[in-house]
């Protein structure tokens, strides 16, 4: 599995995006490093790209503890995130997590493209730079 981080400073969109096998391990890591890049950037939005993803070997037992935890972004009620996921299961597994998390994740949504993500966010031509 292997991830990286972007950001449109333009419109202030934090960009994960996300390949290869996804574990419960690797998504843990995942969500551990999102908290850093989420408090660096300050960003008003953010966008999580599992278009990549070739296998989803996430347990439910895993997207309840994870939906149960804090949110990784500050001041979850004020910042829109989108997940982007264009597999059934991966989809599925998506959903859980913003339905079991929705008290604490309002403006959390689920949906299959990018397109759908920007168009969600209500920006149409973002410029996304690679963060180390």
């Amino acid at each position: 599995m292997a991830f990286r981080f972007e950001f449109d400073a333009t419109n202030k969109i934090l960009l994960m995006r996300v390949g290869g096998r996804l574990t419960d391990e690797s998504l843990a890591e995942v969500y551990r490093t999102a908290l850093e890049y989420w408090a660096a950037t300050g960003a008003r939005a953010g966008i999580s790209d599992y278009s990549s993803v070739t296998e989803f070997a996430v347990s439910a037992e895993f997207i309840r503890k994870l939906a149960n935890q804090d949110p990784a972004v500050t001041d979850p009620t004020n910042r829109p995130r989108i997940i982007v996921v264009p597999t059934t299961v991966g989809f599925g597994l998506s959903r859980m997590f913003q339905i079991l998390g929705e008290s604490t994740r309002p403006h959390l949504e689920v949906v299959h493209t990018m397109d759908e993500a920007f168009r969600a966010l209500g920006v149409e031509s973002p410029h996304f730079e690679p963060l180390e």
